[in-house]
């Protein structure tokens, strides 16, 4: 018997039905090489163990923060219950000598300002600014065509009244033999009426004589004053000096006087010695109204240079709006090193009084006057009253109230009061003392 072919559904059914069979398999494969029956007891497990590490954390971080907040808080209060931090120094006993050092300003030992004395126009100038020039030297020339008139006519004048001298003289001469021989006559001859006419004429005539004198004398005055004039046409110095300004040019109109409206020729200044002059604050005044006291002067040039000297003379008063007492210091200068107008330090050394330095920031100012805060060896605060010797506004001299050795707090707060604890800390070994170059 031949088996019969099965139709071409049933093999497509029996063909569908092993692909699902198989999909089942290998679903059921996939499943079970994934997830093990135990895998969500891991999972929970890992879970709990994370979040106790993280609660762990948690709870570390809290505690180190609370632990550093008490910290903060018990430094806190400890520091609000210490003694306040204050910087003290310790008085010095004033040296042999004390140094003041105060500014100054050079200033010439001669300035002037030179002025035309006669009427004209510049014809040459023959020095310039910054020319050293000596005593007659001849500066400039001005050129006087109406003073040169006016000499001419003078000396003409001069002569008519010489000539008429002569005249006059001549006049008096027979004016006194006319008289001679009438005087002379024999009685009888001559009258007295005519005696006495002739003694008159003669009088007269030697009155006139005098008169024409007395002209010639007023016109030779007259002739020297335009000859003194005319001199002034060369301008000349006045001493050996410096030309340091120079205002004219040729064919300048000039003017002579000195008003406000008039314009000076040429400035001029002597510069050996050399003035400085210095304000001194009254503090010191006593110290410097006796001449003589040791003086160093440095210029405030890149290159320091230093030069000695001494007090010359003080105003010997003080000024009432500064309370400084003017000082002059003369200091030879022959290699010009010096200016008139320069910016100097001035060093003056001081006799000593017995007193101490302190700086100036140990200084309290109060309703009461000037005060000290004094810390003992406790680092217990005292306040005290002081008498100010000299001050140079960096280092003060005092004269009563600290003694060489106590320590003064600097810059000390108003909060604290008298008697009040403090910790003391040293600022300086010693207050800066005030001298030349420090």
């Amino acid at each position: 018997m031949h088996s019969t072919p099965k139709e071409p559904e049933d093999l497509g059914e029996v063909r569908a039905t092993d692909f699902a069979t198989e999909l089942t398999a290998g679903e059921s494969h996939a499943v079970s090489a994934e997830f093990t029956p135990d895998t969500g007891v891991r999972l929970k497990k890992a879970a709990l163990i994370f979040a106790g590490v993280l609660g762990a954390l948690f709870v570390l971080v809290g505690i180190d923060r609370l632990i550093k907040a008490h910290g903060v808080a018990r430094e806190a209060a400890e520091a609000a219950g210490a003694p306040p931090l204050v910087d003290v120094v310790t008085a010095q006993p004033v040296g042999a000598v004390q140094r003041l050092v105060l500014p100054g300003e050079t200033a010439a030992w001669h300035a002037s300002t030179i002025y035309a004395r006669v009427n004209g126009y510049v014809a040459r100038w023959f020095v310039d600014l910054g020319d050293h020039v000596r005593s007659g030297q001849v500066l400039a020339l001005i050129e006087t065509p109406e003073l040169d008139a006016e000499l001419a006519a003078a000396r003409a004048q001069l002569q008519a009244a010489q000539a008429q001298v002569l005249v006059r003289q001549a006049e008096a001469q027979l004016g006194l033999t006319t008289y001679e021989r009438w005087r002379d006559s024999p009685k009888g001859v001559v009258s007295e009426q005519e005696r006495e006419e002739k003694k008159a004429d003669y009088d007269s005539a030697l009155a006139r004589l005098k008169s024409a004198q007395a002209d010639v004398a007023l016109d030779a005055a007259h002739v020297n004053q335009y000859e003194a004039l005319a001199a002034f046409k060369k301008v000349t110095a006045p001493y050996d000096g410096v030309i340091t300004t120079r205002d004219i040019d040729i064919g300048n109109l000039v003017t002579a006087g000195s008003t406000s409206a008039t314009t000076p020729l040429y400035v001029m200044t002597q510069n050996d010695p050399i003035r400085i002059f210095v304000d001194a604050p009254q503090s010191a005044a006593d110290d410097l109204l006796n001449n003589g006291a040791p003086v160093e002067v440095r210029t405030a040039g890149g290159e320091s240079r230093q030069y000695a000297g001494k007090v010359t003379r003080t105003s010997e008063a003080i000024n009432p709006q500064a309370r400084t007492l003017r000082v002059e210091v003369d200091i030879p200068n022959p290699k010009a090193e010096f200016v008139p107008g320069m910016y100097v330090k001035v060093g003056f050394g001081l006799p000593p009084r017995g007193l101490v330095q302190v700086p100036a920031a140990a200084l309290l100012f109060r309703a009461s006057g000037p005060e000290v805060a004094r810390v003992d060896e406790r680092g217990q605060v005292n306040f005290r009253p002081v008498v100010i010797g000299r001050d140079d506004g960096r280092v003060v001299e005092l004269s009563s109230g600290v003694a060489a050795g106590d320590r003064l707090a600097l810059n000390i707060s108003s909060q604290i009061g008298e008697g009040q604890l403090v910790h003391a800390r040293s600022a300086d070994s010693q207050p800066a003392t005030a001298g030349l170059g420090r």
